[in-house]
């Protein structure tokens, strides 16, 4: 059974662990962190304190945009932009890892507590009842000091969150 998570798209670019589970695995990703790629490559601000290691991963950003930009993929993300909500049809990128861009739409619901980014990560999790998958302590912070209903797991805990079979009560049904 695939195992699905909410991530941000340069999650998958800094943590190359997120392309070699062990079991299949689906990433659903908010279009606007598909467009925050463009901002880092291009952007004389580190993504990473250490310069190897910021060239290494403006690198993999750079790799990210070329997938996403490629026709194939292009045409199917583009899909995904017709209507709030809407998801682009999986994305490929190994036997193991599935990508799918939602067009998702914050709606200020948690606009006191979150960034709008942040916004669209809860409320997609909310949408496709699937865990998120950070790295942001300050975000998983505000998650869990402000009773959100999803399920959050630092990107330390990757290989457990991946494992774990069981939903949290607030996605069963």
């Amino acid at each position: 059974m695939e195992r699905r998570f909410v991530i941000e798209a340069v999650m998958i670019a800094i943590y190359g662990q997120l392309l070699l589970p062990k079991r299949p695995v689906e990433y659903r990703i908010p279009y606007s962190t598909v467009m925050e790629l463009y901002d880092m490559k291009d952007s004389d601000e580190p993504v990473m304190p250490d310069p190897d290691d910021d060239r290494h991963v403006k690198g993999k950003i750079g790799e990210m945009i070329a997938y996403f930009e490629d026709p194939f993929n292009k045409k199917k993300l583009e899909r995904s932009l017709l209507a709030p909500w809407r998801e682009s049809p999986p994305l490929p990128i190994n036997d193991m890892v599935t990508l799918v861009v939602v067009n998702a739409a914050e709606n200020m619901q948690y606009g006191e507590l979150l960034d709008p980014i942040e916004t669209e990560i809860v409320l997609t999790s909310l949408r496709v009842q699937s865990p998120i998958l950070t790295d942001h302590i300050e975000f998983q912070d505000k998650v869990v000091q402000n009773a959100i209903p999803v399920q959050v797991f630092d990107i330390d805990d990757y290989e457990f969150a991946v494992e774990e079979d069981s939903a949290p009560t607030e996605f069963n049904p």
